[in-house]
């Protein structure tokens, strides 16, 4: 897969911006507030239809603008495909809509047309951050590559909400349809559960290897599933029973606190490094570099599953990586069908083939 344009529109500091990638690595330097990171966020909407960075959709719109608009080509291996992302502001609320090949599409049919995988600074947080991140981690890269997934997830997600109204008093209490609420659970539950349960088995044999070969083998890296609700085999047939099982388990305690207490929304993504739990006992450059080969295994295995590779996405990558694991770092990716980076200094090392661009003032100019 590679991003042959990307054009943006009163897209966060960028009034007007054509810009056409180079195959391979992409290196983008400039000094901080100068519009990298708004960048890769706007080539990360092509992909998620979502900003890795803001939950507030009116944010992405220029000052003083009502519409900002990204569009990109990126070819694939069905052919060249053209995406786009329309953020509408106004008085009363803002609006993102989608276009796929000129067609009005809901999200959807738009996510994952294209495939990233991103690293931000933030990222950092996914070792000693709350559970939610890491699950989220899982659920950008499986939705993306599996649709059934996505859908999946959204129909767990709606009944939670209503199993959630029910108990909180919002809506009267009818134990008819608190069981209609559980079975839907236990039926998208199960579903979730066995996704992250194998895609997690691949991340760990991508995250460990790589991990190996920057730390000479000297520290091992442990990635483990760690279901709310534990099950002995990744059958149907038993995630199933199980997840029933803690439903009536928890049944009474749930009425009592007001609350869901049992499912995969309380997943959570353990990481160890020789035995002990990276976020109590890692250094700050063994937690760095965990999360640096998770997101690497999480663009491994995104590329084995689709047989095509995605865009891999990393703002600010180098800052805290010596010179010897940065050269290393970027020598391993230097082979990539198509990566972005950026840096506010041209780093050691960089592969022969890298193409580099200067970013001042919201204005991109190769080097």
């Amino acid at each position: 897969m590679q991003l042959t344009r990307v054009a943006l529109s009163n897209f966060r500091n960028y009034a007007e911006l054509d810009l056409e990638p180079a195959a391979g690595l992409n290196v983008f330097v400039g000094q901080n507030a100068q519009g990298k990171s708004n960048l890769l966020e706007a080539i990360a909407m092509l992909g998620t239809g979502k900003s890795f960075r803001t939950n507030r959709d009116a944010d992405l719109v220029r000052e003083s603008m009502e519409l900002a608009v990204v569009r990109g080509d990126a070819r694939i291996r069905a052919g060249i495909v053209h995406l786009g992302c329309t953020v509408t502001k106004s008085a009363r609320a803002t609006r993102k809509t989608y276009t796929l090949n000129g067609e009005g599409v809901r999200y959807a049919r738009f996510l994952g047309s294209i495939r990233v995988v991103t690293f931000v600074p933030a990222d950092l947080q996914l070792v000693g951050g709350p559970p939610s991140l890491r699950r989220s981690l899982v659920n950008i890269a499986l939705a993306q590559e599996d649709r059934t997934y996505f859908h999946e997830l959204a129909r767990y997600q709606k009944a939670l909400q209503q199993k959630a109204a029910m108990l909180r008093g919002t809506v009267s209490y009818d134990p008819d349809l608190l069981a209609i609420y559980d079975h839907t659970l236990v039926e998208a539950g199960t579903a979730v559960m066995l996704a992250r349960n194998h895609f997690i088995a691949e991340l760990q044999r991508e995250a460990e290897r790589t991990h190996a070969q920057w730390t000479n083998g000297v520290e091992r890296l442990e990635v483990r599933y760690a279901p709310n609700v534990p099950f002995e085999v990744p059958t149907t047939e038993a995630v199933a029973g199980a997840f029933a099982e803690r439903l009536r388990q928890v049944a009474e305690a749930e009425r009592l606190r007001r609350t869901t207490l049992a499912g995969p929304h309380r997943d959570d993504l353990a990481l160890s490094l020789d035995g002990s739990a990276l976020a109590a006992y890692g250094s700050q450059g063994q937690q760095r570099t965990a999360v640096l080969a998770l997101k690497v295994a999480e663009y491994a295995v995104m590329r084995d599953r689709s047989n095509e590779a995605p865009l891999l996405l990393l703002d600010d990558v180098l800052s805290e990586l010596d010179r010897e694991r940065a050269a290393a770092f970027l020598a391993g990716i230097g082979d990539y069908e198509q990566a972005f980076v950026t840096t506010t200094q041209l780093p050691e090392g960089l592969p022969g083939a890298s193409s580099v661009f200067e970013i001042a003032r919201a204005t991109v100019r190769a080097c």
